[in-house]
């Protein structure tokens, strides 16, 4: 079956299959390989992106779902010239990245969080990013990233 639908501010159409999952299609057929898979059962948040500007479990998505919607990964934060988005230098200035793989699923629903809400309290900030389990940094280095980016973005500029 083809579906049509816009990741990163792109409009693709796929043929798909009706059991195939929005990850795979995200990694494998558009090789966009930030979104991981972690479990496969949507509870670690390593696959998270936000469909239709909400943040979601990419794994557990059937592709055939995706008609219409507007998906955004975290390759579609960076600028046109190649910049990162605030929220991930921010990641990366407070040290927060260890070894990476649950990062993409963070910054997007970190994202979504300061959407909604720009100056966020540590607890906030916590309780928006229970869905996605690190091994690495013991969160703490995660809640400081947001933090950071959001008083970045506030202030319009570096605000370390």
């Amino acid at each position: 079956m083809e579906i049509t639908f816009t990741i990163n501010n792109e409009k693709r159409t796929l043929e798909v299959s009706p059991h195939q999952r929005l990850l795979d299609i995200i990694r494998k057929d558009l090789g966009l390989t930030a979104a991981k898979e972690g479990c496969g059962k949507g509870e670690c948040g390593a696959c998270t992106v936000l469909f239709n500007g909400e943040p979601v479990a990419s794994c557990l998505v059937l592709a055939p779902q995706a008609e219409g919607a507007e998906i955004l990964t975290v390759e579609g934060l960076l600028s046109r010239e190649g910049e990162l988005h605030p929220l991930q230098q921010a990641f990366l200035d407070a040290g927060a990245v260890q070894c990476g793989f649950c990062i993409p699923g963070s910054i997007m629903t970190g994202y979504r969080l300061l959407q909604d809400n720009p100056e966020p309290e540590r607890e906030e900030i916590r309780q928006a990013l229970a869905g996605n389990i690190c091994r690495c940094t013991g969160y703490q280095k995660i809640v400081d990233a947001v933090q950071l980016a959001a008083r970045r973005m506030q202030s319009g500029g570096d605000s370390s």
